[in-house]
C-alpha cells in the first residue's frame, strides 16, 4: 500500500514537472521530483502507455492567423447532453468539449477560419439536430491565460524557476496585441510533427520535416519565442490532485474587464481565461482540489472581482476532448462516432 501511495505521488510530481515544461530533459525532471532519471523514464512510459499522459505541440491559432476560437454553450433535451457533446467533440474543428451541469448542458471550443464564419456557424447541424434546444456562441477576443501556462502548485518555486525559467508570464499577456505571425511550409510541418509527439527529439523531427537538425531546433525556438507554438501536457487534473473542474461565465463592466481578467488569471486554480464577445465577456475554466473549496472560490475569488455584474458557474461532469485530443476515458467512444 505504501509503495502504491509513493508511486502515485511520484507520478503526480512527474506530471507536474511536464506541465511546467513539456520538453524538459528527463534528467532535469528527475532532479526536481527527487528520484533517478531511469525511474522517471519508467514511470512516464507507464503513464504514456496507459493513456494518462501525453505531451503535444499546439499551435496558437490567433497568434498565427489560422482561425478564431469560439465558445459555444448548449442547452439540450433531457438525457441527451452526453450524446450532443460526443457529436460535437468528434468534429475536427472542435478543440475542447465537456458535459456540464447548471445553466448549460455542455460546452465546446470550436476554431473557425475567421470571425466572419461565426455568423455562419450551423451549431445545430454540428451537434445532432433536434436534441439541441438553444445555443449561445461567444467569440474569443483575448486570452489572459491558458492550460499551457497553468502551474498546479505541486512543485516548489525552485522547481518552477528551474523548469520554466524566471519569466513565467503567459505568452498571451506579452503578445496578444501584435499582428498575426506568418508561417511557412517548414513551420507548419514542424507544428504538425510536434502535434503528434511534443517530446520528439530534434534529430527525428529534422528527418520528418526534411531539414537539418540545427535548422529544426532553430525553428522550434523561433516558433516558441513568437508565441506560435506551445507545449501542452495532456493529463487529467485528478492525477495532480484536482477533483473538481468548472466553467465560470462572467459579465464584467467593460472598463474593468482587463483588471478583472488579470486578477482572476493570477489565481492558482485558473487553468484558462479569455475575454469574449456576448453577454458573458469573461469565461474561465477552474480546477479545485475538492468540492468544498467551490463555495469560498465563488464568494472570495469571483465575488472580489472588480466590475463584476453577474456570475454563472457550471460544473464539468465529464470532459471529452482537450487540445484537439480525446481524453482517455472517451477516446474509444469518439473514434466510433
Amino acid at each position: 500500500m505504501q509503495s502504491d501511495v509513493r508511486g502515485r505521488e511520484l507520478d503526480r510530481r512527474i506530471v507536474a514537472a511536464l506541465q511546467l515544461n513539456g520538453r524538459a530533459p528527463w534528467g532535469t525532471i528527475a532532479r526536481y521530483v527527487g528520484t533517478s532519471e531511469s525511474t522517471v523514464l519508467r514511470r512516464a512510459a507507464q503513464l504514456t502507455e496507459s493513456g494518462q499522459l501525453r505531451v503535444i505541440g499546439v499551435v496558437d491559432v490567433l497568434r498565427c492567423g489560422l482561425g478564431v476560437p469560439v465558445l459555444v454553450r448548449f442547452r439540450c433535451r433531457p438525457g441527451t447532453a452526453t450524446a450532443v457533446a460526443e457529436a460535437v467533440a468528434a468534429r475536427p474543428e472542435t478543440r475542447y468539449a465537456s458535459v456540464l451541469t447548471g445553466s448549460a448542458d455542455c460546452t465546446a471550443e470550436i476554431v473557425l477560419p475567421s470571425h466572419e464564419d461565426v455568423a455562419r456557424l450551423e451549431v445545430h447541424r454540428l451537434a445532432g439536430g433536434d436534441d439541441v434546444l438553444e445555443t449561445e456562441t461567444l467569440a474569443v477576443m483575448r486570452t489572459f491565460t491558458s492550460n499551457h501556462d497553468w502551474d498546479s502548485g505541486v512543485l516548489d518555486a525552485d522547481a518552477v524557476a528551474g523548469l520554466r525559467g524566471t519569466d513565467v508570464r503567459p505568452f498571451e499577456e506579452q503578445l496578444w496585441e501584435r499582428p498575426p505571425e506568418r508561417l511557412d511550409e517548414l513551420d507548419l510541418a514542424i507544428i504538425a510533427a510536434l502535434g503528434e509527439d511534443g517530446r520528439m527529439p530534434y534529430k527525428e523531427l529534422a528527418r520528418q520535416v526534411g531539414a537539418s537538425e540545427s535548422t529544426a531546433a532553430r525553428r522550434v525556438d523561433s516558433l516558441v519565442r513568437r508565441g506560435c507554438l506551445r507545449f501542452r501536457t495532456l493529463a487529467e487534473p485528478d492525477i495532480l490532485g484536482f477533483t473538481v473542474e468548472f466553467m465560470l461565465w462572467l459579465s464584467v463592466l467593460p472598463g474593468r474587464l482587463d483588471e478583472a481578467g488579470q486578477q482572476l488569471a493570477s489565481h492558482p486554480g485558473t487553468r484558462y481565461l479569455s475575454a469574449t464577445t456576448g453577454r458573458f465577456n469573461l469565461v474561465g475554466q477552474v480546477a479545485l482540489r475538492h468540492f468544498g473549496e467551490l463555495y469560498r472560490h465563488t464568494t472570495d475569488v469571483v465575488g472580489a472581482l472588480p466590475g463584476l455584474q453577474a456570475a454563472d458557474v457550471t460544473l464539468q461532469v465529464s470532459t471529452l476532448k482537450r487540445a484537439w485530443t480525446p481524453t482517455p476515458a472517451t477516446r474509444t467512444t469518439l473514434e466510433d462516432v
